[in-house]
C-alpha cells in the first residue's frame, strides 16, 4: 500500500504509516515513541517524515529494520531468572492443581525465546504434564526467525548449561533448537490491540512489550488479557509493569509481576 503525501508532522505521520503497517502509533506515548523515530530517522540520514516515508515505501530493508526498531523485539531465554524460579516453584504447580492440559501463551513473543523457555520449563520439570503453548507478535520477521529456531549465543546468557546441552544442537550457524521443543510451539502473527484473543488462557505472558504505550492502550489490553483468561488463570508481566490501580480488572497478585483472575 503506497504512502499517501503527508505534512511534515509527527500527527500526520503516524496517521499515513497506520495503514501500511497495521501499527497504530497512537496508542504509544508521543514523547518516547516520537525521540525513537527521529533517533531512526538521524541515522539513516533522512530529515522530514514525508521523505522518510517516501524511503519506507520504496524500499523493503529499510521499512522492515524501522518496524523492528519500533517494536523493541528484544528477548532471551529465560529472562530474569528469579521469575523463571517463581514460575517453575509456585506458578505451574499452582496451575496444574486444576487444569490439565495448560494453554499458554506468549503475548509479543518477539523471535521465540519466551515460549521456547515456557515449552523447556514444562517438559523439564514437569515431564507428565499436557500442554499448549502459542507465542504471537505483530512481526512477521521475528516471527519467522521463531519458526526456524536458531539462535546466537547472547540470546542464551540466561540459559541453564543442562538445557543448552538437551534442548539445543549447536552449528556454525548457531545455537538450534530441537525439534523435540518446537513441535510444542506454534507461532502467529497478532496486533494485540486491535485484534480479537482467544479464550480459556491458564497462562498469559506480557513483558516489556507495553512500556510505551499510553495509558488508555494499556487499561484496554489489560482488560483484553483479563477476558481470556479462564477463572485461576495467570497474568505474568515484565519487570517494570506492575498493575497497580487495576483490581477492577479482577486480578489479584499471587507473587511479584504474577497475578490471578478471580
Amino acid at each position: 500500500m503506497a504512502l499517501a503525501p503527508i505534512s511534515n508532522t509527527y500527527e500526520d505521520f503516524i496517521k499515513a504509516f497506520h495503514p501500511k503497517s497495521g501499527l497504530d502509533l497512537k496508542f504509544y506515548k508521543q514523547n518516547q515513541m516520537q525521540r525513537r523515530i527521529l533517533s531512526f530517522m538521524n541515522s539513516h540520514g533522512h530529515t522530514t517524515f514525508p521523505e522518510f516515508l517516501k524511503a519506507l515505501d520504496t524500499d523493503q530493508i529499510l521499512y522492515d529494520a524501522f518496524f523492528k526498531h519500533l517494536t523493541i523485539n528484544v528477548s532471551q531465554f529465560f529472562r530474569d531468572a528469579n521469575q523463571w524460579k517463581t514460575l517453575k516453584d509456585s506458578i505451574i504447580p499452582l496451575l496444574l492443581q486444576s487444569k490439565s492440559p495448560l494453554k499458554l501463551w506468549s503475548a509479543g513473543c518477539s523471535s521465540g525465546q519466551e515460549p521456547y523457555s515456557l515449552a523447556m520449563t514444562l517438559m523439564e520439570y514437569f515431564p507428565t504434564a499436557r500442554f499448549t503453548v502459542t507465542g504471537s507478535d505483530i512481526d512477521v520477521n521475528v516471527l519467522k526467525q521463531a519458526k526456524d529456531g536458531l539462535y546466537k549465543q547472547n540470546d542464551l546468557a540466561s540459559t541453564p548449561p543442562e538445557f543448552l546441552q538437551k534442548y539445543f544442537t549447536l552449528s556454525d550457524k548457531g545455537y538450534q533448537i530441537k525439534d523435540s521443543v518446537k513441535r510444542l510451539v506454534t507461532f502467529q502473527h497478532q496486533n494485540l490491540l486491535t485484534d480479537r484473543f482467544q479464550p480459556g488462557f491458564d497462562f498469559i505472558a506480557c513483558r516489556n512489550v507495553v512500556i510505551y504505550f499510553t495509558d488508555e492502550a494499556k487499561e484496554l489490553l489489560y482488560t483484553k488479557f483479563t477476558d481470556a483468561l479462564r477463572p485461576g488463570g495467570i497474568l505474568f508481566t515484565g519487570s517494570t509493569e506492575h498493575l497497580f490501580g487495576m483490581k477492577h480488572l479482577g486480578l489479584k497478585a499471587v507473587s511479584s509481576f504474577f497475578y490471578q483472575k478471580q
